[in-house]
């Protein structure tokens, strides 16, 4: 796998994991990349440092302003479209209750009128998920993990 830097003819900056270089540029050349801000398919690559990890006896001089700093770039936003999907992700969990992987016989349980009508989200296998869709149970896949599957 490699990871590159892209950035789009509207200025948008953004990373996309590929299966390898080749991979990219197959991609690339059937105009496959886009950019998930404005859907652009103008894309190139941008500048990139590489990620060199220290070995296990380097000495770090101040971890705790560097781990604030690592901290920061991965809470804020990146793009509107990021932005917007913290705020989904966020309405989602505050008007709904997580039922890990009960989801699919909860959400039975509740289409049916066996449970109390709510809000909820978790987990499915795609077979569970297909099924309550063949049998008319509104699902529908969320944008993002539960911060119970986050590292």
């Amino acid at each position: 796998m490699i990871r590159y830097t892209l950035k789009c003819s509207n200025s948008h900056d953004f990373e996309s994991w590929f299966q390898s270089g080749e991979a990219y540029d197959k991609l690339f050349a059937a105009r496959l990349v886009s950019c998930p801000a404005c859907g652009s398919e103008d894309v190139e690559k941008a500048i990139m440092a590489p990620r060199v990890s220290p070995s296990r006896n380097a000495v770090q001089l101040n971890p705790i302003s560097d781990r604030s700093v690592e901290m920061h770039a991965l809470t804020a936003p990146s793009s509107p479209a990021e932005a917007a999907l913290r705020e989904l992700k966020q309405k989602i969990q505050a008007s709904s209750e997580y039922v890990g992987a009960d989801f699919a016989t909860e959400a039975r349980k509740i289409h049916d009128g066996d449970a109390p009508e709510r809000s909820i989200y978790g987990e499915a296998k795609p077979e569970e998920a297909k099924k309550l869709i063949e049998d008319g149970v509104p699902v529908a896949p969320l944008p993002f993990l539960p911060d119970r599957k986050s590292n």
